[in-house]
């Protein structure tokens, strides 16, 4: 019997397996490795999920983020009603996507002008194509361990769940062809990226650097200032396109995300998750000159029948409208030191060898590391610790990000008592250790 009593559970997976492959739509969901049966979820409401069995846990997955307001927030879930009475989707222009994007380019200055499509991977995939459209330049800098989705060029030396796959290339059944062009550097490396925008081979034939700011599928990762900063000015020196992305960062971190936190401007951002209150939706945007790059105006072709569908464009801007109140993301902040400082100083007491990591309403407990500051340094990772530490959260009710690359997430929902219940849990386990 596993932790979860996985009675229903069980059998809702040997049926998905029959007719999903690996029974699941994403990896990550399957549990691999971690001792309990993947998790069948029946309702979400505020900071709690229900599993088929009728058992709560205290969620700080979020659906890896998206969930900035809680599960099923009031008045986001009242706008999606109300447009899918409308009708949920024409794959005809609706004035709902004007309003939702017009709120994107006043919050976040770098961008002038956006399109929106249906996931993170569909906006970074685009992204580096109007790039290598804009420039006409064939070559793609990414970082070891920053994962931009599932799209071909974007798989080598990947972070997320991949990183449980291969540390090199992420995946069979990308030939060598598709990512001959992509270049993935040390994360958080300043020499390394000077020293490439040197030379000779590549300095003018570079289309796009493409970057998580704040990284969050090798668990939470800031950049270091400088390395930032290098970023830009050598993108600018040499005219290639910055790209930030920013799908999980993006009005996560602050309203204006990383790029706000930095004080740098990007040529062109990719959002997700948050964007859609919670529906598939994405976008991806930046300067005009950029972004008329594409079709119809430009020679640069996306389409996508889904994109900018009314009722994920209702629940983004609700939640978005709600994000942008007086002092929600100090509010953000402040739940998220109430675990985050206690458990520092709770590690630092025991003198083990781990670390958490954490910036605004995010956060990765790394037990083997004392400091991630780049892909490399994950090598110290003690993954039986991180599979005794998830199995022991989930039997006492509380739900982690399933993988030790990944992230935790706070959002407006979690109540004090849950993240007070939450941070004794952690230091508990920490004492026994």
């Amino acid at each position: 019997m596993s932790l979860s009593q996985a009675t229903k559970s069980q059998e809702i997976f040997e049926k998905s397996a029959e007719v999903i492959a690996g029974g699941v739509n994403s990896p990550v969901r399957a549990f691999i490795g971690l001792g309990v049966d993947p998790m069948i979820v029946e309702k979400g409401e505020g900071d709690t999920i229900w599993d088929i069995e009728g058992k709560s846990y205290i969620d700080y997955c979020m659906s890896w983020g998206a969930m900035l307001l809680g599960h099923a927030p009031p008045s986001v879930v009242a706008q999606a009603k109300s447009c899918m009475e409308d009708g949920s989707s024409f794959g005809i222009a609706t004035r709902i996507e004007e309003q939702l994007a017009r709120k994107v380019t006043e919050i976040v200055p770098s961008i002038e002008k956006l399109r929106f499509v249906s996931s993170g991977t569909e906006a970074a995939m685009t992204a580096i194509r109007v790039a290598r459209g804009y420039t006409g330049r064939p070559y793609i800098i990414k970082f070891n361990g920053n994962y931009h989705g599932h799209a071909d060029p974007f798989l080598i030396r990947a972070g997320s769940a991949v990183s449980q796959i291969s540390h090199e290339s992420s995946s069979q059944g990308v030939p060598n062809d598709i990512v001959k062009h992509t270049i993935s550097l040390p994360y958080n490396d300043v020499e390394k990226i000077q020293e490439l925008f040197l030379d000779p081979e590549y300095a003018n034939q570079i289309a796009a650097v493409v970057v998580e700011p704040v990284a969050a599928n090798m668990g939470v990762v800031p950049s270091i200032e400088e390395f930032v900063r290098t970023l830009r000015a050598e993108t600018a020196r040499a005219g290639t396109v910055l790209i930030f992305d920013e799908v999980i960062s993006g009005f996560r971190v602050g309203l204006e995300g990383a790029q706000g936190y930095y004080g740098i401007e990007p040529d062109m951002t990719c959002l997700g998750k948050i964007i859609g209150g919670g529906f598939p939706a994405a976008a991806f945007g930046g300067k005009k000159e950029i972004m008329d790059s594409l079709a119809p105006t430009g020679g640069v072709f996306q389409a996508g029948t889904l994109s900018g569908n009314p009722v994920a464009m209702a629940a983004g801007l609700e939640t978005l409208d709600l994000a942008q109140q007086e002092g929600f993301y100090e509010m953000i902040a402040d739940k998220t030191k109430l675990i985050t400082e206690p458990v520092q100083m709770a590690l630092k007491d025991r003198n083990l060898d781990a670390c958490l990591q954490e910036t605004v309403g995010m956060f990765t407990l790394f037990w083997g590391p004392t400091s991630v500051k780049k892909f490399e340094d994950l090598k110290a990772l003690d993954h039986e610790r991180f599979k005794t530490f998830f199995r022991y959260l989930l039997q006492e009710g509380v739900y982690f990000s399933p993988s030790p690359y990944e992230a935790c997430f706070i959002s407006a929902a979690h109540s004090e008592d849950h993240l007070i219940k939450t941070r004794d849990l952690i230091i508990d386990f920490i004492r026994q250790v």
